[in-house]
């Protein structure tokens, strides 16, 4: 997890307040959901956003994110799973979308598995959003001008390829960020290797549905 200072600098890139909806897509271990939780306040609402293609998993993210919500001063949290492209589904008009470190995942065979792909999903990130809502991606940085050919060895994506999936989405690039950004970073080595787990060289874009 990063600093509060990192926090509070993704906060506010995100340009996430108080009464905002937010959707927080596969929170691990709930730890943004806790954050947004208490930035948006009681006129707020976070939906902390299983995909049913990583609720097998053996620490049960499902169970996780209701206990979660049932914590003392987290009535504004609603723990939900669903296919993770019938996210709109089951969650309400939101002002923000996060994916933290996740949009790799999806062209990896994982989440595949049931016939999900990266533009089906931004599609329905885009239903699920209001006019003026933003989707926020922060990820590992893959080489430059690979694609998505590192998503599965290496965890990792071409920055370029998010861009360009989610602009034919119909979404349109508002701000990055290169706050996360390690020169040092070779984009050769795979996320979780000790060498470089923590400090990543990662990107962060923020869309807006127009």
């Amino acid at each position: 997890m990063y600093d509060q200072a990192n926090q509070s600098d993704l906060i506010q890139f995100a340009t996430i307040t108080a009464g905002d909806t937010v959707i927080d897509v596969y929170p691990g271990s709930g730890d943004w959901t806790r954050i947004f939780s208490g930035v948006v306040g009681p006129e707020g609402r976070v939906y902390s956003f299983v995909p049913a293609e990583v609720a097998h998993f053996k620490n049960d993210p499902v169970s996780l994110m209701r206990t979660l919500a049932q914590e003392p001063g987290r009535e504004n949290v609603a723990a939900v799973s669903a296919d993770v492209v019938a996210v709109a589904e089951v969650t309400t008009a939101a002002d923000v979308v996060w994916m933290h470190l996740f949009y790799h995942d999806l062209h990896t065979p994982l989440i595949q598995a049931k016939g999900a792909t990266a533009d089906a999903f931004n599609r329905a990130v885009f239903a699920s959003l209001k006019p003026g809502g933003r989707y926020i991606i922060v990820d590992h940085a893959a080489a430059s001008g690979s694609g998505t050919s590192d998503t599965t060895s290496l965890h990792r994506i071409d920055r370029a390829s998010v861009v360009k999936e989610v602009q034919a989405a119909g979404f349109v690039l508002d701000g990055q960020s290169a706050m996360l950004a390690n020169a040092d970073d070779t984009h050769a080595t795979k996320v979780f290797d000790p060498a470089i787990k923590g400090n990543t060289d990662r990107f962060a874009y923020r869309f807006i549905k127009p």
